[in-house]
This record gives C-alpha cells, sequence and structure tokens, in this order.
C-alpha cells in the first residue's frame, strides 16, 4: 500500500493550497486586528459585597435577622456560586460569589438583580436597619500615585494646589477616578485610576 505523500499531494493540488492559504492569511489579518491593544485590559471579578448596618443589635441579633436573611434571599438567585459573610455587633458583610461560567457582559444585570432582591426583603427588616451598601466595582486598574510635599506651603495651600491638578487631570479621556489622601501633615498624594477606583466601603 503506498503512503500518503503530503508534499506530493499539495504539488498535484496547488489551487486548492493557494486557496488555503489566502484564506488563512485573510483569517489571520483579520484576527491581528481585533486583538486588544490596552496596556491595562478590562476585566470582570465576579464578586459583590453587601454590607448591612442594625445599630445596638448584638452578634446573634445581627447573625439571625440580618445576615440570614440575606444568604436566604440570595439563594434564589440561579447564577449564584457561593456567599460567605462576616458578621459583627450591628454590621453584616456578604460577599456574593458568581458561578465562574458566568460571562462577563451578563455580570452588570445579575447585580442589578442582586440590588432589587435586597430591595424585596428591606421591609422584613426592623425599623432600625440602616439599610444596604453594595460595592461591585472590583474590575479597576492602578495608574499612577504621585505623592505632594509641603516645601513653602501651608497644609491648606498644598491641598488646594493637589485638587487643581486633580481637577485638570479629570479632563482626560482616559483616567476614569482620581482619589486623594491625605498620609501624613506634611504629605498628601493622589491616585489615578485608568478604569475606576476600588472601595471596599
Amino acid at each position: 500500500m503506498k503512503r500518503f505523500n503530503l508534499s506530493d499531494w499539495a504539488l498535484r493540488h496547488r489551487s486548492f493550497v493557494w486557496f488555503l492559504l489566502i484564506v488563512s492569511m485573510v483569517a489571520g489579518t483579520i484576527s491581528y486586528l481585533n486583538l486588544g491593544r490596552e496596556e491595562d485590559p478590562n476585566f470582570t471579578i465576579k464578586t459583590m459585597i453587601i454590607a448591612a448596618a442594625l445599630p445596638g443589635a448584638t452578634i446573634d441579633e445581627t447573625l439571625t435577622q440580618v445576615t440570614t436573611r440575606i444568604e436566604t434571599k440570595l439563594e434564589e438567585l440561579d447564577e449564584l456560586d457561593f456567599t460567605r459573610s462576616v458578621t459583627m455587633p450591628g454590621q453584616a458583610v456578604v460577599y456574593v460569589e458568581l458561578d465562574p461560567t458566568i460571562r462577563g457582559p451578563a455580570v452588570p444585570e445579575v447585580w442589578k438583580r442582586v440590588r432589587q432582591m435586597m430591595s424585596d426583603i428591606r421591609p422584613d427588616f426592623p425599623r432600625e436597619f440602616q439599610g444596604f451598601q453594595f460595592n461591585d466595582n472590583f474590575g479597576d486598574v492602578f495608574g499612577n500615585i504621585y505623592a505632594f510635599t509641603a516645601d513653602g506651603f501651608t497644609m491648606r495651600e498644598l491641598r488646594d494646589r493637589v485638587e487643581a491638578i486633580r481637577g485638570r487631570c479629570r479632563r482626560w479621556t482616559r483616567l476614569a477616578r482620581p482619589s486623594f489622601w491625605e498620609s501624613s501633615p506634611r504629605r498628601s498624594s493622589w491616585n489615578s485610576r485608568l478604569r475606576g477606583w476600588l472601595r471596599w466601603g
């Protein structure tokens, strides 16, 4: 039995080989042009933090009246992977983790449903309950950190200068939310993020 010879076959089917070559080149060019070019590409973190406060409650009261109610309601979420929580006297923090198979573009809609679910159970909480705080903005990217010293300036003058610089930087289309800290009586700093600002609440 004669063995298959790829080189011989290609020589005898030149037109088809040229067709495959051209198709591959076109497909490769299209793929290359559609490649992401961002230095800090977007990514989706499928985690939400729900914080709730019930002033004056003990840890057991907070657990039964706040944490358990939140986690029980979240069990109705089809996209839920698991929850974990931290309960303190008068405060509860619930971490919502979505199923890893959920596509990134679908995550914002899931978070809207989570907020709606918490709104649905809001009347079930005691009158002292202060409501929910949600944080799902964990896909931010650091840009640059700048420090400013106060040599020759008062602290108030330094703050005004930093605020003026931050105001100018906000005009940049690639800059989302610059944040400002006073790290010491003689030093201030602000941090710019290309996609936003991560706050844990």
